[in-house]
C-alpha cells in the first residue's frame, strides 16, 4: 500500500513539474508567434535601433526604451548591490543576535510590500527630494534607480546571507588560526567561499529590476525618448507594455507584443550568464 502512495505522489510532483515547464512553454509560444512577426513587418533593426516611437505614424522605435531600462537598472545595481551585500555580511557575521531577530523580520517584510505602495512612497517622498535638493522635475531616471535599489534589496540579502551562512565554519576558524583578524577572516575567506550564491542574489535582484512596471511606471516620467541624464524622465520596456497596451490595435498591439519579446531575451540572457558564471566558478 505505502508503494502504491509512493507512486501516487511521485506522479503528482512529477505533473506540477510538467506544468511548470508548459507554461513557460506555452508563455514563449505566444510570445513568439505573435512579436517576431511584428518584427518582420516593422524591420528588425528599425525596431530595434529607431530612435522615435510614434503608434499613431506607424513608428515603432524602442532604442529609448531599451536604453532607458538598461539605465535605470544599472542605477538600482550600483545603489542596491553594495548596500545588500554588506548588509547581509553583517547579519551573518557581525551582527548580535538581539538585533538579528529584530532586523530580519524588517527586511522580510520589505519583499512582501505591492510595487504599487513602493511607487506611491517614491512619488510622495522620493520625487519632491529629488526635485527641492537635487535638481530637475523629479521624475527621472535618478529617481527611479534609487526606488528600484531599495526594491531589490530583500532579494540580495536574503540569499547573499544565506549564502554566507552556508559557508563551513572551518574556513573562518582557518583565517584566525592563521593570525587573521575577524574583519579580515570574513572578507578574505567567507566572503568569497559564498561569491557564488550572492551572485545568485545580484541576479535575482537585477532580475526584479528589469520586469519591475508599476512603481516605474509612477516615478520614471514615462517620455519615450533617449535618456538625456539622471535627471530627466525615461520610459522603460515594461512601462512601455503596460501603458499602451490598453488601447492598442494591430500593428501597435504586435510592436508591443514584440516589446515583450526583447525583454524576454534579457532575462534569458542574464539567467544564462548566470548559470555560465556559476559553472566556471565551481570549475
Amino acid at each position: 500500500m505505502n508503494a502504491y502512495k509512493e507512486q501516487f505522489m511521485k506522479g503528482i510532483f512529477f505533473l506540477a513539474a510538467c506544468m511548470s515547464i508548459l507554461a513557460v512553454l506555452l508563455i514563449c509560444l505566444f510570445l513568439l508567434l505573435n512579436g517576431i512577426p511584428a518584427m518582420e513587418k516593422i524591420g528588425l533593426f528599425p525596431f530595434l535601433l529607431g530612435k522615435h516611437w510614434k503608434p499613431s505614424n506607424e513608428v515603432f522605435g524602442i532604442l529609448p526604451m531599451i536604453m532607458g531600462s538598461l539605465y535605470v537598472t544599472a542605477g538600482a545595481i550600483v545603489i542596491g548591490v553594495p548596500i545588500g551585500v554588506l548588509t547581509a555580511v553583517f547579519l551573518a557575521n557581525f551582527c548580535p543576535k538581539l538585533l538579528h531577530r529584530i532586523l530580519k523580520p524588517m527586511i522580510e517584510l520589505l519583499a512582501g510590500i505591492p510595487s504599487v505602495v513602493y511607487g506611491f512612497f517614491g512619488l510622495v517622498m522620493i520625487v519632491p527630494f529629488v526635485r527641492n535638493h537635487i535638481g530637475g522635475n523629479g521624475s527621472s531616471i535618478l529617481t527611479a534607480s534609487i526606488l528600484l535599489g531599495i526594491m531589490i534589496l530583500p532579494s540580495i540579502i536574503s540569499v547573499s546571507e544565506s549564502a554566507l551562512r552556508a559557508v563551513p565554519q572551518s574556513y573562518y576558524e582557518g583565517g584566525l588560526a592563521l593570525g587573521a583578524t575577524h574583519e579580515r577572516s570574513v572578507f578574505s575567506l567567507v566572503v568569497p567561499a559564498a561569491k557564488s550564491g550572492i551572485f545568485a542574489g545580484i541576479i535575482l535582484g537585477i532580475g526584479r529590476a528589469i520586469g519591475e512596471t508599476m512603481a516605474v511606471i509612477m516615478v520614471a516620467g514615462n517620455q519615450a525618448r533617449m535618456p538625456a541624464g539622471i535627471l530627466k524622465g525615461v520610459r522603460t520596456l515594461t512601462s512601455n507594455i503596460v501603458i499602451e497596451a490598453g488601447y492598442a490595435a494591430d500593428l501597435h498591439k504586435e510592436a508591443l507584443i514584440a516589446t515583450a519579446v526583447v525583454l524576454f531575451v534579457f532575462i534569458l540572457m542574464l539567467n544564462l550568464s548566470f548559470t555560465l558564471l556559476q559553472r566556471r566558478t565551481k570549475e
